[in-house]
C-alpha cells in the first residue's frame, strides 16, 4: 500500500490492485476514508468515513484538491485508467 501523500499526520494511500473509479485511502489516527478523485477535473468526493468528524473531512478534501494533479498523476502510474 504506498503512501503517496502525507499531510497533517496523515496518510493517503493508493492500493496497487484496487478497483475503479480512481479513488484514495486516506489514514490517520482516529480514521479512514475514501474519496473519489474524479480525475482529472474533481473534485474529490466523500465515499466512506470511519472516525472523522465534519470538520476534518473538510479540511482533508481541501487538501486533496489542492493535489488532485499529483493524486491523479499516481493513480495513473498503478492502473493506467481512471
Amino acid at each position: 500500500m504506498p503512501t503517496v501523500l502525507r499531510f497533517d499526520g496523515l496518510r493517503v494511500v493508493i492500493y496497487p490492485n484496487d478497483h475503479r473509479p480512481a479513488h484514495v485511502h486516506v489514514k490517520g489516527a482516529v480514521g479512514e476514508a475514501v474519496f473519489i478523485l474524479n480525475c482529472p477535473e474533481g473534485p474529490p468526493a466523500l465515499r466512506e468515513s470511519y472516525g472523522f468528524n465534519t470538520r476534518e473531512l473538510s479540511r482533508i478534501v481541501s487538501d486533496l484538491a489542492s493535489a488532485l494533479a499529483t493524486l491523479c498523476t499516481e493513480w495513473r502510474k498503478f492502473h493506467d485508467h481512471y
